[in-house]
């Protein structure tokens, strides 16, 4: 028998699951605790809600994601060292470890593109870690512009959201049409694209065949 810890990280654990296989709106409370082994008493003593279940089974998954962001944006890496490690984290990311060539979304972002209203707490929620994840991406940006690799001087901001639209956009159409085999070479020549990289950082990353930076 669980202790009470047990099963509110297991009810966590398993609705983010369920979320990524399918989508918010998708999965019930029942299904929850049909998965997850729980009753639905037990659900209720943990959670007055699906959405403050959402809520802190998000906190948790970014909270174990946040590293990877702390780690491809490293000082101790180049800033093209690092543009690489966005790529290849969101390639690894999205590819599912049951199924080699699926692709699988953000649960927590597409969470708060299904729910849109802007005074939705599960959407209030997603728009917070979308703030979090863009931090990175603009620092990114200004460690690539302040080494000298970008052709113009770039709206750190503006780049950031596009890359951010540009990820999103690409794993949706790999989840459409079931096509794994274009993402890395896509990704790479998008986002050399946005941030306008120099042409020979550019040929460095897309003839790259294997990664520039192994993970700290």
């Amino acid at each position: 028998m669980r202790n009470p810890a047990e099963t509110r990280e297991k009810l966590l654990r398993t609705a983010m699951s369920l979320i990524c296989q399918s989508s918010y709106h998708q999965v019930g409370v029942n299904e929850i605790c049909r998965q997850a082994e729980v009753t639905k008493g037990a659900f209720y003593h943990h959670f007055d809600s699906k959405a403050d279940l959402y809520q802190e089974a998000a906190q948790l998954h970014w909270d174990e994601t946040k590293p990877d962001f702390d780690r491809m944006s490293s000082s101790g890496y180049t800033p093209l060292q690092q543009l690489q490690n966005l790529i290849d984290m969101v390639v690894e990311c999205h590819t599912s470890p049951q199924e080699e060539n699926e692709i699988v979304g953000c649960s927590i972002i597409s969470t708060g593109y299904q729910e849109g209203d802007h005074g939705n707490v599960v959407a209030a929620f997603s728009r917070k870690i979308t703030e979090e994840i863009l931090k990175y991406h603009n620092l990114m940006i200004d460690n690539l512009a302040k080494a000298d690799m970008l052709a113009s001087d770039p709206d750190i901001e503006q780049i950031g959201r596009l890359i951010h639209h540009y990820i999103h956009g690409l794993v949706d159409y790999g989840r459409v049409f079931n096509d794994h085999s274009g993402m890395r070479n896509d990704l790479t020549e998008a986002v050399c694209r946005i941030v306008d990289l120099k042409p020979e950082f550019r040929r460095v990353l897309l003839n790259s065949p294997v990664k520039l930076a192994k993970a700290l």
